[in-house]
């Protein structure tokens, strides 16, 4: 296999591994494998700004497609001082995998600006969101390529997108983005949806495993829209949520959090920090939390080689894209921890991303209730095809949905061949 150094990034390092495991295991043809280790294609561009102090600054964008073989590509766009081309590349190819593995008609792609959002005031942020645009505009579009929100974005921010691309076509576009407000064209439960398909999932666990979710004690790293909603919607359906943190620390109670409560809490002071009636916790130390449940919700790769063992949850629920690493995956599976992967737990939201598309491709729109039944039974469907592999098998979790993913993309390029 050849070396991609110009790609190289821990979260790309760990993409390309559990490709080649699974390749491996598969006895995928060597020139398939060779060509699903590369995007597509790859854009790296400059997004100058002027600034409202009167100065320009000039940010660095990205936007990458993984694969094409199933259809256009889908990924979100994140703002963060973290981005760059390896995180963007191995980020597009866990989306080619996840929606290969839900059924939808999707490559996987995604985008980023490397900044600080928290630092940039609206009117900048709108700037920074059209000029991005404006400088991918050719390789999107409802047929091509369809961004969504993700770190450091919002419906605000696909709005934007939307309204600019539109205004280069003459005409009103709403396909070209997902995760749009309703007023233009978004899907009912979209917000919810990444966190919602979350619950779906922890359930079908539960059951494979012959337990019970209710009353079971629950940790969530991150407390954005996605671990927001998990733990809102658990903590309904009579969880006890007993820890929390966001980017700026964590709190811990073990008989429990009033989820309501703490949620009034952030949003008249800004994080979770300082809530009362818990104890203070580092985002660190809240991953070692014991709890039936953990669900890393933040970034990626924040359960690694050296504190996997101090891991005293008995299922993982990866909320975010790679928060364990290949090592850290080796000694969960030592301790009998369930680790339920990325690409299947945290796919609610491309999956209602996929129903807002075509929604706005036909111009009918369904009701909320019908979007949560159907992402109920794709999540209950997923999940059971995952459990069904692994076990017949002999693998964990994420290899069995790895396998389901990389091998319906490898179907899809036996059956269009290479051109020319």
């Amino acid at each position: 296999m050849t070396d991609s150094p110009e790609f190289d990034s821990e979260l790309h390092r760990t993409a390309l591994a559990q490709l080649d495991r699974v390749a491996a295991r598969l006895a995928l043809d060597s020139d398939i494998h060779e060509r699903l280790r590369f995007p597509r294609r790859a854009l790296v561009v400059s997004v100058p700004i002027r600034m409202d102090r009167g100065d320009t600054e000039v940010f660095i964008g990205y936007r990458v497609h993984h694969n094409t073989a199933l259809g256009p590509t889908k990924g979100g766009l994140r703002y963060d001082l973290g981005v760059n081309l390896g995180e963007v590349t191995a980020l597009a190819m866990l989306m080619s995998w996840k929606c290969a593995l839900m059924g939808l008609p999707y490559g996987g792609a995604k985008g980023g600006v490397r900044c600080n959002p928290r630092e940039l005031s609206p009117r900048e942020l709108e700037h920074l969101t059209r000029r991005y645009t404006t400088e991918i505009i050719h390789m999107i579009g409802p047929d091509l390529d369809i961004p969504a929100p993700d770190l450091g974005t919002d419906e605000q921010t696909m709005a934007w997108m939307m309204d600019t691309y539109s205004m280069t076509q003459g005409k009103s576009v709403p396909g070209v983005v997902t995760g749009k407000p309703i007023i233009v064209g978004g899907s009912a439960g979209r917000r919810e949806a990444t966190g919602r398909g979350i619950v779906f999932v922890l359930y079908q666990a539960a059951k494979s495993l012959g337990q019970e979710l209710r009353g079971k004690k629950i940790v969530v790293q991150g407390f954005g829209n996605v671990g927001s909603v998990a733990a809102r919607l658990l903590w309904n359906d009579g969880c006890t949520i007993a820890g929390i943190s966001d980017v700026k620390g964590g709190v811990w109670n073990p008989a429990g959090l009033d989820v309501r409560q703490l949620q009034d809490h952030v949003t008249q002071t800004g994080s979770v920090v300082g809530f009362p009636g818990a104890e203070p916790v580092t985002n660190e130390a809240i991953l070692e939390q014991p709890c039936d449940v953990l669900i890393p919700a933040a970034v990626d790769s924040v359960i690694h080689a050296r504190n996997a063992d101090r891991i005293k949850a008995l299922i993982v629920a990866e909320a975010a894209n790679g928060p364990t690493t290949p090592e850290a995956d080796v000694i969960l599976r030592d301790h009998g921890v369930t680790v339920i992967p990325d690409i299947l737990c945290n796919a609610g939201g491309v999956v209602v991303s996929y129903f807002e598309w075509v929604q706005g491709l036909q111009y009918y729109f369904w009701k909320e209730s019908e979007i949560i039944a159907r992402l109920q039974e794709i999540m209950a469907r997923s999940f059971t095809s995952v459990w069904r592999t692994a076990q017949k098998s002999g693998v964990d979790l994420r290899t069995g949905a790895l396998m389901e993913g990389i091998s319906r993309v490898a179907d899809a390029h036996v059956s269009r061949g290479l051109y020319p």
